[in-house]
């Protein structure tokens, strides 16, 4: 305990919280009353509240473009689709559920099953001929759903087949209303129900178990991120709305819920949500320019040929667009909210860092980040297409024949343009948040006068280091600084108890 000259004892404690502790650690009796708590590590605390003027600019800037999603939203939200008569092909057919009820094994040539047999590798030889020998198996499947409940057909099974049936196994089949009677259903897919739910309920319960409150916030954002897509995004492109305004409306207002929801409102998600606006309209112009250039028309394979078909009104190239935007909408968050959150931490370290620095040292962060975050965008898009690259391997065509051609190009496209979105929002993200710190100045904030903030307690000069609350303000501990903003000591005669 230190005692002033003048006698005067206030009750102003100081303590500060950390892994620096000198000799002359403890509590220092200043003047007046009050408590200021300088921790020194920040472990997962709150987010310190920026400055009046700095949430007003930003709210400046984000509550129109806010107001501006929520218009619209309202203005494209898709009516009640209208009841047309299904088409009978591939989705659009009628569903229904059933099971396995025997399986057995049988020859092929009695089924009508014509199997050929396998020729030496590589080709050449004579003709394949019908294998008579070759063994089949054939399902009795009954339908459990639907007006046509406990109806059987049977489904043949060829050798070579990679999907096999066993007895009491969950299939879902299609319903031909217009084909012979025999033949009016079909297995098009196994049930896969319990399998997925057990997925889905791991996952949760690892997010929650790391993540905690976090956790549960991340997938609360999760379901609104699906909401939106399956209850606006979906809905309005067959509404005939343009699919990449749709896109950037929907996407937006994705953004904005799983960054607040997930990050809290402050001026560090702010910051990460105008980084990840920028970078997708860099995506948005870039994905157009170059979608044109290269002549892409978004219909490469059954399913979008499909529906182009059945609603010709859609714009197959604005779709691919759009595709292009929420694809690559979920890494931006993960880099703009870190690349923020690293110049906050730089901040606290160091509060009288200069932007340069800041932008210097978050930047060397930031290029850790791109090369990982690139590479795993490229391998993502490639493991989807990997079926294809493999055709056009065993085709043997050239490297030049298979990067060119549309359904290989748009991969190429989407991947290229993502990532340099990806690549150019470390930079702005970091620059914004770095410009945004620096000019957020509170009166009294890394001054170590009488706040708690700045160069610790009474521990002798140089001892303390700067605190996490100099962002704060001024906090309670403003009240323990002497009328001179300093403590004083007393000289070579005065007492000096340690606790």
């Amino acid at each position: 305990m230190t005692h002033s000259q003048d006698g005067n004892h206030g009750h102003g404690h100081e303590h500060p919280h950390g892994h620096d502790h000198g000799p002359d650690q403890g509590h220092e009796h200043g003047y007046g009353q009050g408590h200021g708590h300088a921790h020194l590590h920040d472990h997962g605390a709150p987010v310190p509240p920026a400055s009046h003027r700095l949430r007003t600019v930003i709210a400046a800037v984000l509550v129109p473009f806010a107001l501006a999603v929520l218009a619209g939203l309202i203005a494209l939200w898709p009516g009640d689709e209208p009841a047309g008569e299904r088409s009978g092909i591939g989705f659009d057919q009628e569903r229904q559920r059933a099971k396995v009820t025997k399986v057995e094994q049988v020859k092929c040539a009695d089924v009508g099953a014509q199997i050929q047999e396998q020729g030496p590798p590589g080709g050449g030889g004579d003709e394949p001929r019908p294998d008579e020998d070759a063994v089949c198996e054939q399902a009795t499947i009954e339908v459990t759903s639907g007006k046509h409940a406990g109806r059987t057909f049977t489904e043949v099974v060829a050798p070579d087949a990679s999907r096999r049936y066993d007895v009491g196994q969950e299939l879902v089949v299609s319903y031909a209303p217009k084909a012979p009677r025999e033949l009016q259903y079909s297995v098009s897919d196994v049930v896969r129900t319990v399998p997925m739910t057990a997925l889905a309920l791991v996952f949760a319960v690892a997010v929650v178990v790391v993540g905690r409150l976090r956790g549960l916030a991340a997938l609360a954002a999760l379901a609104v991120s699906f909401a939106i897509l399956i209850l606006f995004i979906l809905p309005a492109i067959l509404d005939g709305s343009n699919p990449l305004v749709v896109a950037v409306v929907g996407g937006s207002a994705i953004m904005l819920f799983a960054l607040y929801l997930c990050h809290g409102f402050n001026a560090r998600t702010s910051v990460a949500a105008l980084g990840t606006l920028a970078s997708l309209l860099l995506i948005g112009l870039l994905g157009s320019l170059f979608i044109g250039w290269s002549e892409l028309t978004g219909d490469t394979d059954d399913f979008t040929g499909l529906i182009h078909t059945q609603y010709p009104d859609i714009d197959m190239s604005g779709l691919l667009l759009a595709g292009v935007l929420i694809g690559s909408l979920g890494v931006l968050d993960d880099v703009t909210v870190t690349q923020a959150s690293a110049v906050w931490e730089l901040r606290q370290a160091d509060p009288s860092a200069p932007w340069r620095k800041l932008y210097a040292s978050a930047m060397r962060i930031g290029r850790d980040h791109i090369a990982s975050v690139v590479n795993t965008l490229v391998l993502a898009y490639a493991g989807a297409a990997l079926p294809l690259l493999l055709l056009f391997t065993i085709a043997d065509q050239g490297i030049g024949t298979v990067a060119t051609s549309e359904f290989v190009a748009e991969e190429i496209v989407r991947t290229l343009v993502g990532s340099i979105g990806l690549v150019a929002s470390v930079p702005l993200t970091t620059g914004l948040a770095a410009l945004v710190v620096s000019a957020d100045r509170h009166p009294g904030a890394g001054t170590g006068q009488g706040s708690g903030a700045g160069r610790g307690s009474g521990a002798g000069p140089g001892r303390g280091r700067p605190g996490a609350e100099g962002w704060a303000g001024t906090g309670s501990g403003a009240a323990a600084a002497p009328p001179e903003g300093r403590s004083r000591r007393r000289g070579g005669g005065g007492r000096r108890r340690r606790r």
